[in-house]
């Protein structure tokens, strides 16, 4: 095969493919329209994701929670939070509570107390927690590596608090003076132990505190 027909046979084999190449190229005016119609599809799929997510990331949030401690109503404080800070701290605290015998959060605390009385009674409460556990507590925490878990819970409990706003009135003396008796059997026992006994068994009655204050939760 000489020089001339060699280079015939390559032109021929150039045009065949590029032959093969435009008959498998699809056509412009059939991929833009159709490219045309996905995009406000896709955008509609990208905007409902997007708002799927931001409602889930705000799970379930905390309006309409709220503790009702009788007339005392106490919003932004989530129950959840609560147990699950004492939870991070319960295996390690308990776990120092050696007198297994004595209950500081007995019945004749908490059992059957009434609406009018819980506002009292879970004020003081929390205020023995803040001044006399917690404040004093606080050192040993950082050794146990719960500090997170113990600030949540302390700074919740410090809202709680100043949100509670029982009433002064007259007619509620006797209602005042029944909560001030059942904080008082609480604080004769803790008062009867050895200091950092008394704080530790406080520290790990927590659960039962918030088992008590859940009657008191609203969703």
């Amino acid at each position: 095969m000489n020089c001339q027909e060699r280079l015939q046979n390559l032109r021929c084999l150039k045009e065949q493919t590029l032959r093969e190449t435009l008959r498998h190229r699809p056509d412009p005016h059939l991929v833009l329209p159709s490219l045309q119609m996905g995009f406000p599809v896709l955008r509609t799929s990208l905007l409902c994701l997007s708002l799927i997510l931001h409602l889930w990331s705000q799970g379930p949030g905390i309006q309409g929670q709220e503790f009702q401690f009788g007339p005392c109503r106490v919003e932004g404080v989530v129950l959840q939070e609560l147990w699950e800070a004492f939870w991070a701290m319960k295996d390690i605290v308990q776990a120092k509570d050696n007198i297994t015998n004595v209950r500081l959060l007995r019945k004749e605390v908490l059992q059957d107390v009434s609406n009018a009385e819980s506002c009292y009674l879970i004020r003081a409460l929390l205020k023995f927690y803040l001044n006399t556990v917690f404040k004093n507590y606080q050192d040993k925490v950082a050794d146990f590596r719960v500090r997170k878990s113990f600030s949540t819970l302390a700074n919740n409990f410090v809202v709680i608090v100043s949100k509670l706003q029982p009433s002064q009135e007259n007619e509620m003396f006797s209602v005042s003076d029944s909560a001030r008796r059942r904080f008082l059997l609480f604080q004769r026992a803790f008062r009867q132990l050895d200091i950092e006994a008394a704080q530790t068994k406080a520290f790990g009655e927590v659960d039962i505190l918030l088992t008590w204050m859940e009657k008191f939760y609203q969703l």
